[in-house]
């Protein structure tokens, strides 16, 4: 790690008596992984290096064959990003964190790191002069701390003694029952510069949704990792536990990551209007992408068995591809807007996806459709919750899922075969721990029935 014009200004770790700085990295569920460096030999500009399977850590905590993250576990080196450097809000003695890149021992990127793969999908936008610009929505549930993984989770208690049992959506009294969390929350984000739009309480018990503001697409996926990393350590200090699970409740709604996306070129005009004001052929061929590459890379949307969950019947997450104008029951929702801020709105990804490969993702996909200039499906009009009919079908289970992005041309020219392969193996570890496991409805229905 060593020091250049662009690296981090440490001066200030010394004066406020900084100890340690956690080095972050996304790994590829988003978890936060990394080593806490003395803050000395971080300022000092110390080499930091990690070894490269911990890039593609599975969340039971198993490994992939070595095959996808190099034979003979080898390093990759970590460099701190600039501006990233900032003070951890929620420590009891002063501590930092900062995030870092990934790059193999021969200089180069590393190829299945999350946040490399976001930077390959902009630095295509970039050779033609434009750049995504982006806004997540990011549901989760703040639950009782769940002490045994075989009992459901659950609210924890409100104001009034009792566990908020839903049908709440939008009251400030769901709102103002965490307050002290929320009020922690914020200051957190606003310190570590994660600036937040609305936030309001969701249709689940205890489910809330916090927007954050559109900007640089790279720069939001940098936030919103944070935001799950400071919401969860904030969440252990009130006693919560903050879930980014997309079904962690049975019965009640599911959580999303909604991402409204549009593209503008050099001089900031929105290419998905016209000068006349009226939509643009890219925007229309955007859409179309996001149509026709979705099925292939849904697994980068929605990365987990219970992922699949979410998308239940009369819970107001559409499984289909169909786009309209101001319509929620459709998968590609076009908000109403003026022409300096058209933009399409992916309904589908989960709260559970790694905030890196979900936007790399789904800009990779519209990307496609202008290069392709493909055609969507005509306008859907009214509610169309359950129609799969207007393009691919979506996968319905990941192991679906993951069959079609490893046949999938499209997934490996646009990602390449190598993170296309080392991503899939490292469901497939989950996939087969989830098989072993023998679930309580299994024993409640057929252990005396079949």
């Amino acid at each position: 790690m060593s020091m250049t014009p662009s690296s981090p200004d440490t001066s200030w770790l010394h004066t406020q008596g900084v100890r340690e700085v956690e080095c972050l990295v996304a790994d590829i569920n988003g978890a936060a992984r990394g080593k806490a460096m003395p803050a000395a030999a971080f300022a000092g500009g110390q080499e930091l290096r990690l070894c490269r399977a911990v890039a593609i850590h599975t969340a039971t905590g198993d490994w992939a064959d070595y095959r996808y993250s190099g034979e003979g576990d080898p390093d990759m080196v970590l460099r701190p990003i600039p501006g990233t450097l900032k003070r951890v809000p929620w420590a009891k003695q002063p501590r930092a964190m900062a995030l870092h890149d990934c790059y193999d021992l021969d200089g180069k990127p590393t190829p299945i790191a999350a946040r490399n793969v976001l930077k390959q999908v902009l630095a295509r936008y970039a050779q033609r002069g434009w750049s995504p610009v982006v806004a997540p929505e990011i549901e989760f549930y703040l639950l009782q701390p769940n002490l045994d993984p075989n009992e459901p989770m659950s609210a924890p208690l409100s104001r009034n003694g009792r566990r908020e049992d839903g049908n709440q959506g939008f009251s400030l009294g769901g709102l103002n029952d965490h307050a002290d969390f929320f009020d922690e929350a914020l200051a957190a984000l606003a310190e570590l510069g994660i600036p937040g739009d609305t936030f309001v309480h969701e249709l689940g018990p205890s489910q809330y949704e916090i927007n954050l503001l559109h900007g640089d697409a790279l720069t939001l996926a940098d936030q919103t990792f944070l935001f799950k990393y400071a919401l969860r350590e904030i969440g252990f200090k009130h006693g919560l536990q903050v879930v980014f699970m997309a079904k962690p409740l049975a019965g009640q709604p599911g959580s999303s990551m909604h991402i409204h996306q549009s593209v503008v070129d050099a001089q900031g005009h929105n290419i998905f209007s016209q000068e006349s004001g009226e939509p643009s052929p890219l925007f229309y061929q955007y859409i179309a992408g996001v149509q026709v590459a979705t099925p292939a890379l849904m697994p980068m949307l929605c990365p987990h068995i219970n992922s699949y969950r979410r998308f239940a019947k009369h819970m107001a997450a559409p499984v289909n591809l169909s786009w309209g104008y101001d319509n929620r029951s459709v998968g590609i929702r076009i908000p109403r807007s003026g022409p300096a801020a058209r933009r399409v709105e992916n309904r589908i990804p989960g709260c559970d996806a790694n905030p890196y490969l979900v936007l790399a993702a789904t800009l990779a996909a519209g990307l496609y459709g202008i290069e392709q200039q493909l055609e969507p499906s005509a306008e859907a009009v009214g509610t169309v919750f359950e129609q799969e009919d207007s393009g691919p079908a979506l996968p319905r289970t990941l192991e679906g899922a993951l069959d079609t992005m490893l046949a999938s041309k499209i997934a490996r020219q646009l990602f390449g075969d190598e993170f296309v392969e080392a991503f899939v193996a490292v469901k497939e570890v989950e996939l087969a721990s989830f098989q072993h496991e023998i679930t309580p409805w299994e024993r409640r229905y057929l252990a005396s029935r079949v």
